[in-house]
């Protein structure tokens, strides 16, 4: 039985679940069979820690794959306006973030 949209949406709010959803570009569109990831994240956290939850998941999905984790250690991020974020950017809410990798290795 499919729980319904709304408790969904509470257990987020009570709980501080936030979902960011990963566009990917690039190199890092290997990373899946669609143009995004997401990530369901229990506190705010920074772009750093992002990363840090990334390189998990590559670890998980494609044994560590040492290619992938140098194009997720080599990009940079993007907020929803397109705007080039730090690493200590926070996550404070659902949010999409970009992934951009490097154009040509460097």
């Amino acid at each position: 039985m499919d729980k319904p949209r709304w408790a969904s949406k509470i257990f987020r709010k009570y709980f501080l679940v936030m979902k960011v959803k990963l566009e990917l570009f690039g190199a890092s569109r290997d990373l899946s069979d669609k143009d995004f990831l997401e990530f369901n994240i229990e506190k705010k956290i920074s772009i750093k820690d992002l990363k840090k939850k990334i390189i998990n998941y590559v670890d998980e999905k494609f044994k560590g794959n040492e290619n992938y984790k140098k194009i997720i250690e080599t990009s940079v991020f993007c907020s929803e306006d397109n705007n080039i974020i730090s690493e200590n950017y926070k996550i404070k809410k659902d949010q999409k973030i970009g992934i951009i990798p490097p154009i040509g290795g460097g």
